[in-house]
């Protein structure tokens, strides 16, 4: 099944959050929190203004970004978790370093 978000909203796959603390100490997945980064996987066509015309969205498919903590709703596609965000609610986009683009 594929799902087309509508507007402009923006479907995201949380990325897992790290097991390990920087010190090494191991989380128990009850303990972790969610993590507010994700990959953008669908985008809609974009908000459309009183006049009619279509604003598209700055984000695109494969982005890297963070949202708010309570953001958007949470849904299961396929039994895969994603979340549907308006693009509105989305903090900005994490772009690669050149340091981590040549790791």
């Amino acid at each position: 099944m594929t799902f087309r978000p509508l507007q402009d909203r923006v479907v995201v796959r949380r990325i897992d959050a790290e097991q390990k603390s920087a010190g090494g100490i191991f989380i128990p997945d009850t303990a972790q929190e969610k993590p507010m980064e994700g990959t953008v996987i669908a985008v809609g066509p974009g908000a459309r203004s009183e006049d009619g015309r279509v604003h598209p969205l700055d984000v695109e498919v494969g982005d890297r970004v963070l949202f708010g903590k309570w953001s958007g709703t949470e849904i299961k596609i396929g039994g895969e978790e994603l979340i549907i965000i308006n693009e509105l609610d989305l903090i900005g986009v994490v772009e690669p370093t050149a340091s981590r683009m040549a790791a």
